[in-house]
């Protein structure tokens, strides 16, 4: 009787084992109150049992397909319109046995937001209450993506989607909160995702796929090296743990806000920018997408040398620099940093400047994007006449008071210009507007041939603008 009791009982679990099916996995990214891109092919996967039939239903459409020997799937969903209002993905497998429901799923604009601690930095450390009290925006998005070195490619985290509100917004990027928001409203209350995979102090190695390096002459012998992910900084390690797993999520483009950690680089950065930009396209297979940065603000005190050079300059050239990456776009904040925080406060204007790149580019907005970048110079005798794209309706003396607009400075003198003769000795000059043009000379120079503007540390009060209140971003003509 035992003997039979125990038999039966065995047989029942043999049988529960071979017909229970594991339930279908999806990524955290595919969860309650997710955003998927609109316009575009978005695909959908996870894993299931092998050689299961998948089949994922949303917005009308119903896509199959079957999970591989290890039991991974993918499908992908034909492009979608854009839906503000929250509808449900339903995944299937096992002749429908396993059913998995996402709820809440809305289908607009999603942009990943990367770097160090200036993009990861919250809203709540921003000044700004009234910001946070206005924050009924529901159909704004976001997830984080935990700090997660690793020596291997990672497919997945722990996270999950939040919805704006003014009880959440707190603890959202502040940069990628404001650029979103201002997406938001001006493409008539858009549904925005923002994928948030950022650390502070980390450098633009750890975040850089291996394709990328391999892509880039100089960086070539990085690409195959094996770096340790004990160590948070080495190469390739949070590209791996921290955006490998967003691949090959839809998206429209890339927000990134880093720099001050390879802050002492000049043109290497510019090579390491090139290597991760171009690597994250390579992988993500959607084009060159855009990507958007922001260039270092203004820190620390100013200096009064003529020579300039100091600091983060070069850093900020190679950030110029890499406008040359096709589809690419910098918001230049050299008037809003802080001499004694490296975090300056004020990213309502930083989210707000990336947004124009994106609106103007990728919206079909007419709208100036960008402040005055220095296009060439003429000698004129004595004088040296500086030439820009970006200068919108034209040039400035502007005034930039915390959040409010940049307000035209009538009557003000521009700052931070210096001219040098041919022995390369720099002197302060006087700098004048004349139509799109500046005309920069020294009554020390009877022959110049070189001009700087704000290339230093910190300039603070450096005041070209073009008249929509965005400024020009420090440069020098010469490559001493």
């Amino acid at each position: 009787m035992k003997r039979g009791i125990l038999g039966l009982a065995f047989a029942c679990l043999f049988l529960l084992a071979t017909t229970a099916s594991a339930e279908i996995e999806m990524p955290s990214l595919f969860s309650d109150g997710m955003v998927l891109q609109r316009d575009t092919a978005v695909p959908v996967w996870g894993g299931a049992d092998a050689d299961d039939e998948v089949t994922v239903t949303f917005a009308g459409q119903t896509k199959s397909t079957t999970a591989g020997k290890d039991g991974k799937w993918m499908v992908k969903l034909d492009p979608l319109k854009v839906a503000r209002k929250g509808t449900a993905m339903v995944i299937t497998a096992d002749d429908g046995d396993q059913k998995v429901t996402i709820d809440d799923v809305l289908v607009g604009e999603v942009w990943i937001c990367s770097g160090q601690s200036n993009m990861e930095w919250p809203v709540a450390a921003c000044n700004a209450a009234d910001d946070i009290a206005a924050a009924k925006h529901s159909i704004i998005r976001t997830i984080k993506v935990p700090h997660t070195p690793s020596a291997t490619p990672l497919t997945d985290f722990n996270g999950e989607w939040t919805a704006c509100s003014p009880e959440t917004v707190s603890r959202f990027t502040a940069v990628g909160y404001f650029f979103g928001l201002k997406l938001h409203q001006e493409l008539q209350g858009m549904p925005i995702g923002l994928v948030n995979s950022s650390w502070g102090g980390t450098r633009v190695e750890p975040w850089t796929p291996p394709c990328g390096f391999a892509a880039v002459e100089e960086l070539k012998e990085m690409a195959t090296q094996k770096f340790d992910a004990r160590n948070h900084q080495n190469p390739t390690v949070l590209y791996k743990g921290m955006i490998n797993p967003l691949i090959p999520f839809a998206i429209r483009g890339a927000i990134w806000y880093q720099g001050e950690s390879n802050g002492s680089e000049g043109v290497t950065y510019y090579q390491k920018k090139q290597a991760l930009i171009g690597g994250w396209r390579q992988l993500w297979k959607q084009g060159n997408f855009p990507f958007y940065f922001v260039q270092l603000a203004n820190f620390r005190t100013s200096g009064d040398d003529p020579k300039m050079g100091d600091g983060w300059a070069r850093l900020r050239e190679a950030q110029v620099d890499t406008l040359k990456v096709d589809n690419t776009g910098m918001a230049c904040i050299i008037d809003i940093g802080e001499a004694n925080d490296i975090h300056p406060k004020n990213k309502q204007d930083v989210g707000a400047r990336l947004a124009l790149w994106a609106l103007a580019k990728d919206y079909g907005k007419d709208v100036v994007y960008s402040g005055p970048l220095y296009k060439d110079m003429k000698i004129e005798g004595s004088k040296i006449r500086i030439s820009f794209d970006h200068v919108g309706s034209g040039l400035m003396v502007g005034k930039k008071d915390g959040k409010k607009p940049t307000a035209e400075a009538k009557g003000s003198e521009l700052k931070w210009f210096s001219v040098a003769d041919a022995e390369q000795n720099w002197h302060w000059a006087k700098a004048v507007i004349d139509g799109d043009t500046v005309v920069v000379s020294c009554d020390k120079v009877e022959k110049p041939v070189a001009v700087r503007y704000a290339f230093t540390m910190n300039p603070e009060g450096c005041n070209l603008y073009n008249k929509e209140g965005l400024p020009a971003s420090p440069f020098r003509t010469d490559e001493w």
